[in-house]
């Protein structure tokens, strides 16, 4: 079996950060697709694709030089695809591990494809096997019931400036 989990760090750079000198959010969600894209590979050996990310939460902000450290879980599989807990978690570098600080947390799903004709195609099955994989299971399961259940308003909503 591939390993289970990913770990990606980087330096938070100073073309990352908004007008408030802290680290934008949308350089925080590229960083979590490709900490989630590499797990999804790596996991499934295929070519992969996000269909969702749900239970986004940015906790507390990103400066400028910290260094980052995304956690990709695997934490259910379908058919398909694959869920993925991902953490965010940030620190200066001087500080060592003591100052380290979640950011940042959501479920990110991945499908694995055929390629070239681009159709899902299935991936290695995982089962929880600890109290601990169960909850991060129906975890990763009622986070995207929530995204589901909200696609109806969604549909409803009307259009931006009209």
């Amino acid at each position: 079996m591939p390993d289970r989990e990913l770990v990606l760090r980087l330096l938070a750079e100073p073309g990352d950060v908004n007008y408030g000198g802290k680290v934008h959010g949308g350089a925080v969600m590229k960083w979590i697709d490709q900490a989630g894209y590499a797990a999804a590979v790596a996991w499934s050996g295929r070519y992969c694709v996000t269909v969702a990310v749900g239970g986004i939460r940015f906790v507390a902000p990103i400066r400028i030089s910290d260094l980052v450290t995304l956690r990709a879980k695997l934490v259910h599989t379908g058919t398909s695809s694959m869920h993925f807990a991902v953490e965010v978690h940030a620190r200066d570098p001087k500080d060592g591990p003591a100052g380290d600080r979640l950011c940042t947390h959501c479920v990110i799903v991945f499908v694995a494809l055929d390629q070239p004709e681009g159709r899902p195609v299935p991936v290695p099955a995982w089962t929880p096997d600890t109290e601990e994989d169960r909850r991060l299971a129906d975890y990763a399961r009622d986070v995207m019931a929530l995204g589901r259940g909200i696609e109806p308003l969604l549909e409803r909503a009307p259009a931006a400036g009209g």
